[in-house]
């Protein structure tokens, strides 16, 4: 009996193991079939799961699946991590995910996946997952709150839309939730409170509205709050004094008013206030000197008043200070100079009066200072770069007094040097050519005197100097400007002397130059020509002399040339109107004669921009013939007189014989064919070839219309010109001009054929609706980049208008820049202008509007007032959006403290 009990015993426990893997085998299976139909709905260029496929020779419950890229497994096999993250993976996310039953932690960030599966929330064993970084849309999925063991869930930098998930109030075991970076609606949900464990919480970046609920000051657990970037209303929420264990907090750019509650002085471990860009106003709270773990204090760009509180000394561990752009008031509190570890102090644009700590910067690494915009006075803290850290000095736009400090010529950190517009005097310290990083000096509209020091010239990091409006005497150091990455140097309005001839040596950088208003003599030579990078040239208001060399009119950069006010003789070089570069030349107040180039830029050259040249004529100036009668000497008068009588006979008897042909040939082709009348108005020289197309008898010239085109003139400008009223007074009639703008590819082709075709049809049509075309005056020559400015600023605003440029909404007659000058005449809200397809987030319409004002420079009505296409590249560079940043949560302790956007650097550009 016993033997018979113990053999059905064995065969039991036979019988159980083996049932036992048979079981296991059909699961590993079960979890092999579930990834591959998971990999079957991806997409994966780099085939970065190349792996995931079974052997030929696998058997059944072989666990070699748990080798496979990304897979990670328990001891029975079954999968317990999934990490896909940073594959580039995209396509669908198969339902199949949710029989990985042991499944704990799911990680597919920084991929480029769209649609989430809401069967995530049956992956009941789940306490991580992470899908930042990828390109999910929609609503939110719900469910995830009922999952008992999630610990962390990042969803950041997608573009989930909808209301926040209420459920997740309900997952009372979360310590991260991170949806930063979406684009969410509405409020916060007030059952976030039920999430006693909670440590991070990021909802910046956003369309979050409503106030901040107060209940969120119930979070314990809470040390990391991120709610900025959003259109919240209200203030911080007072409870927000309870989260004493909070280290940081970021609000910033959120909408938000009101005071600045003093319960945050409870907060002890607070390491980081970022409130920056928000509405707060009212006084500083001296509470806040109790935050005394404080290291990172910003509270920037906001209508704070009063003074800075002196409390704020107290803070021992304060790195940065930033309180700029407010409307603070009094003096700053001399226990600043006390922080042994203030790195930044950012004071600029407020009305701060008063002088700085006198110790500033002498017991702490200082390593940037701007004080910029403020009612300061008092000498310059000779200490601040005694810590050897200072990289920026800014104190422009004060009434700081005394010299400048001699130890910033040891300071081997500076980069930048910004103190113009103050009262300081003395001389420039010897030394600051040394200083390696040194990349701007600016110096302007001080009381300096003295020489520029030689030490400047032997500079190999300076790139921006300005020492204009001073006092300073001597001439130029010899090499100054071969300084090599020396791009702007300006010295204009000091007691400079020196021969210019000596200047022009090499300047492989320089782009701007401008020394204009000193005492330079000599004449320009040839050398200048080696400037191949100069874009503005002002040599005005000095003493030279000589000629203009031919050679400045053929840099290849040039763009702006100021020689006014000087002794200049001779011509104006002929080839300056086919400079690659000219827009603007200003010669006037000179002793120049002869006749103006009317080629390129001189044909429509500012008579003011001549003036002062009693021999200059031709051009836009008067005829050559009176003012060279007028202006020669006596001895030959009546020699002048002689030749021009037989000139002017001669001239009379060919212009009767002219007309008269003319004549015969108008009343041909008029009574014979009715074609149009044509009249060239060439001259020799590389005058203006205008040519007119008469539809009708008309009793005036191509030389009457052209007078008329001119600034003064314009009454309305649309998409394709400019529209001018011309006054005939010998017809006592008045007739409006349109200078239409040829395409890119007639300006390259140099052919007007077509235009000229389709105006003669035009010219033939009679209609009571269409305007009656008189004519038309072409030639093969009107263009300027200014024009394919304009046309750039149309193409930019049917991007972001999502309009055609004569759209049907705009009204008759009214192209889309005239549409949206009325918005802006009217005070509209532009955003109503934005496309309404890109979306209603408040972000991207801020960066929208910053190239929406771009738009509106390049389409200004007078082309003067447009900028160049290097301008409009520097903006569009610095007009860029804000960027996610990255949310790499290993951990979640390195990024999550970073806001989900930068502020855009272009703010105040426009």
């Amino acid at each position: 009996m016993q033997l018979k009990t113990q053999l059905f015993s064995l065969f039991f426990l036979y019988c159980y193991i083996g049932c036992y893997v048979i079981g296991l085998a059909a699961a590993v299976d079960d979890e092999v079939n579930v990834l591959l139909s998971i990999k079957a709905g991806f997409i994966d260029p780099l085939d970065s799961l190349q792996n995931w496929k079974l052997p030929d020779n696998a058997a059944g419950g072989n666990a070699t699946h748990c080798n496979w890229t990304g897979v990670w497994c328990t001891s029975n096999g079954a999968v317990e991590k999934l990490d896909l993250s940073h594959l580039n993976l995209s396509g669908s996310i198969s339902d199949d995910l949710q029989w990985l039953k042991s499944l704990t932690s799911l990680n597919l960030s920084y991929n480029d996946f769209s649609s989430f599966p809401n069967s995530i929330s049956n992956l009941t064993a789940l306490k991580s997952l992470d899908v930042s970084q990828n390109s999910f849309i929609g609503n939110f999925p719900g469910g995830l709150g009922r999952l008992a063991g999630l610990k962390t869930l990042n969803a950041s930098s997608n573009n989930f839309s909808g209301f926040l998930p209420e459920d997740l109030g309900n997952a009372t075991t979360l310590e991260i939730l991170d949806l930063r970076g979406n684009f969410f609606q509405g409020h916060i949900p007030k059952s976030y409170k039920n999430m006693d464990k909670l440590k991070f919480l990021g909802l910046s970046g956003n369309n979050l509205t409503g106030k901040i609920p107060g209940e969120l000051g119930q979070l314990s657990s809470l040390e990391r709050i991120i709610l900025g970037y959003n259109q919240f209303e209200g203030g911080i929420p007072v409870e927000f004094g309870n989260l004493t264990n909070l280290k940081y907090l970021d609000l910033a750019i959120g909408n938000l008013g009101g005071e600045i509650p003093a319960e945050l002085g409870r907060l002890k471990l607070l390491e980081t206030v970022y409130l920056y860009k928000n509405n707060f106003r009212g006084r500083i709270p001296s509470s806040i000197g109790n935050i005394t773990a404080l290291i990172y204090l910003d509270l920037s760009v906001n209508m704070l008043s009063g003074e800075i509180p002196a409390e704020i000394a107290e803070l021992k561990n304060l790195q940065l200070l930033n309180l700029m752009s407010n409307k603070l008031s009094g003096s700053v509190p001399t226990g600043l100079g006390g922080l042994t570890q203030l790195l930044v102090l950012e004071l600029w644009n407020n009305s701060l009066s008063g002088s700085l700590p006198s110790d500033l910067g002498k017991n702490s690494p200082l390593q940037w200072l701007d004080v910029s915009s403020n009612a300061f006075s008092g000498e310059i803290p000779p200490s601040v770069c005694n810590g050897g850290n200072l990289t920026k000095l800014i104190l422009f736009n004060n009434a700081f007094l005394g010299p400048i400090p001699g130890s910033l010529s040891t300071c081997l950190s500076l980069a930048r040097v910004r103190m113009q517009n103050n009262f300081i005097s003395g001389t420039i310290p010897v030394g600051l050519g040394k200083l390696g990083k040194l990349d701007r000096l600016e110096l302007a509209n001080n009381s300096l005197t003295g020489q520029i020091p030689d030490d400047i010239s032997t500079s190999t990091s300076l790139s921006f100097i300005d020492f204009s409006h001073n006092h300073l005497q001597s001439s130029l150091p010899s090499t100054i400007l071969s300084i090599p990455n020396l791009q702007t140097f300006l010295a204009s309005n000091n007691n400079l002397e020196d021969e210019i001839s000596g200047q022009f040596q090499d300047c492989p950088s320089l782009s701007v130059l401008d020394l204009s208003s000193n005492h330079f003599y000599g004449s320009i030579t040839a050398s200048i020509a080696s400037c191949q990078k100069l874009v503005s040239l002002n040599l005005g208001n000095n003493r030279l002399t000589g000629e203009i060399p031919k050679e400045v009119s053929m840099m290849p950069t040039l763009a702006t040339l100021d020689l006014s006010n000087n002794s200049l003789t001779g011509v104006i070089p002929d080839n300056f109107g086919i400079s690659p570069a000219l827009e603007m030349l200003n010669v006037s107040y000179n002793k120049l004669e002869g006749p103006v180039p009317t080629n390129g830029v001189l044909r429509t050259i500012n008579p003011d921009d001549l003036v002062g040249n009693p021999g200059l004529c031709g051009g836009v100036l008067p005829p050559c013939s009176g003012i060279l009668a007028f202006t020669s000497g006596q001895g030959r008068l009546h020699a002048k007189h002689v030749i021009a009588g037989w000139i002017t006979g001669i001239s009379s008897f060919l212009a009767i014989l002219i007309a008269l042909f003319g004549a015969r040939t108008l009343y041909k082709r008029w009574y014979s064919n009715g074609s149009c009348f044509e009249e060239r108005f060439e001259t020799g020289n590389g005058e203006w070839p205008w040519r007119l197309m008469a539809f009708q008898r008309l009793g005036f010239t191509s030389a009457d219309i052209l007078a008329c085109i001119k600034e003064s003139n314009v009454i309305g400008m649309g998409a394709t010109g400019t529209v001018y009223k011309a006054e005939m007074p010998q017809l006592n009639a008045v007739v409006a001009v349109k200078k239409l703008w040829r395409s890119s590819a007639d300006i390259e082709t140099g052919n007007s054929n077509d235009l000229v075709g389709e105006v003669h049809v035009l010219g033939r049509l009679r209609h009571r609706n269409i305007v009656r075309l008189l004519g038309c005056i072409h030639n093969d020559t009107n263009v300027d980049e200014k024009i394919d400015i304009y046309s750039y600023g149309v193409v930019l605003l049917e991007l972001l208008t999502g309009k055609q440029p004569l759209d049907p909404e705009f009204g008759e007659s009214v192209d889309i820049v005239e549409w949206i000058r009325r918005k802006v005449r009217d005070n509209k809200a532009l955003e109503e202008a934005l496309d309404p397809n890109v979306g209603n987030c408040k972000f991207v319409q801020e960066e929208m509007l910053l190239v929406l004002r771009l738009a509106l420079l390049c389409t200004a009505k007078f082309p003067k007032d447009r900028p160049s296409m290097r301008d409009v590249i520097t903006m569009l560079g610095e007009a860029k959006p804000r960027r996610k940043s990255s949310s790499n949560n290993e951990g979640n302790t390195t990024n999550k403290d970073k806001p989900v956007f930068t502020t855009s650097p272009v703010n105040g550009l426009l």
